[in-house]
């Protein structure tokens, strides 16, 4: 029987040390369009609070999620902490445009130079070019394009290190073996019910390159059950894969360990994976976290999960 470790970890080859688990913050955004469910400020402070108060030394936004509600309402929680916690790893995310579709390295820089108003912060300690499958990968790598810009800020020490986080599992793996990058983030693609990420986490893990593993979920059917919560990856999920979530289910309930889990500790126990991300909207949401990560778990259950069919399929594929 295994237990997850909170040991931190590298981050690549960053020089930074990350918890197995972060806190991802999107819902902070209030972005109820997307979770069906809104956060109030008050909330996402709580949340923020006991997270920064936690073992748990990661927290994943972006300049896009709530239309940089998230972002503000971090540093809100910043500055009243006087600063990041000792240890504690920040990551955001560079956007487009989402009015215009902008995905220029002019856009970049007004992304960035968002982020550092709205947090409150003269520094990034980590940034994800984020979602590149809304341009063309010559656009990303070429002149004046987002990784050029987001170069220019490290090479002035207002950006200390640059990943990509994104959906297509191919996309990823094309900007992974470029070598430009110290971390991937993909998301809904490796779960008990989707490994299509499989492939990304053999070539990162043999690169060097950290993989950060964000909805462990799958937005939370494998969190909330699949009668309470039938989506997948923020849709309405297909009939087959609520069948397999159902005998996902099933199995746990077997074995009596809770589904939420085993669907963390699946992405958790996996060593190709340096962190994974949960979102948390409400404070204790932290602690119940960190009690499924630690949730005793027996060899056995995972033997018995093995035989259930999973969908290899890009979530968005059929959108």
């Amino acid at each position: 029987m295994e237990k997850t470790s909170m040991h931190h970890r590298p981050l690549g080859g960053t020089g930074l040390f990350v918890t197995p688990l972060c806190v991802g913050a999107a819902p902070l955004g209030d972005m109820p369009e997307t979770f069906l469910y809104g956060a109030t400020e008050e909330n996402a402070l709580a949340t923020l609070r006991a997270a920064f108060e936690s073992p748990i030394n990661f927290l994943d936004t972006a300049a896009a999620y709530g239309q940089g509600e998230s972002e503000r309402r971090i540093g809100k929680a910043i500055k009243e902490f006087g600063g990041l916690p000792a240890g504690y790893v920040l990551a955001t995310k560079a956007d487009r445009d989402f009015q215009t579709g902008d995905f220029s390295g002019e856009q970049i820089k007004r992304s960035i130079e968002g982020s550092l108003q709205r947090l409150g912060l003269d520094r990034l300690q980590y940034v994800y070019i984020h979602d590149p499958e809304h341009t063309t990968f010559e656009n990303v790598m070429g002149p004046g394009g987002p990784l050029e810009v987001l170069r220019s800020f490290q090479a002035q020490g207002v950006i200390d290190h640059i990943g990509m986080s994104g959906g297509p599992i191919d996309m990823l793996i094309r900007y992974v073996e470029t070598g430009a990058f110290s971390a991937v983030e993909t998301h809904n693609r490796y779960t008990l019910l989707n490994r299509c990420a499989d492939p990304l986490l053999d070539v990162a893990s043999r690169m060097g390159v950290a993989v950060i593993n964000a909805a462990p979920y799958g937005s939370g059917m494998l969190a909330k059950g699949p009668d309470a919560y039938s989506r997948y990856a923020y849709s309405d999920a297909p009939p087959v894969v609520v069948e397999r979530a159902r005998a996902i289910a099933q199995v746990c309930q077997d074995f009596h360990v809770p589904l939420a889990a085993a669907a963390l500790q699946f992405s958790m126990r996996d060593p190709r994976i340096t962190s994974t991300v949960v979102g948390m909207s409400k404070p204790d949401r932290v602690a119940q976290t960190l009690e499924l990560a630690s949730y005793p778990i027996p060899d056995e259950l995972w033997a018995a999960l093995a035989p259930i069919e999973y969908g290899m399929d890009d979530p968005e594929a059929s959108k």
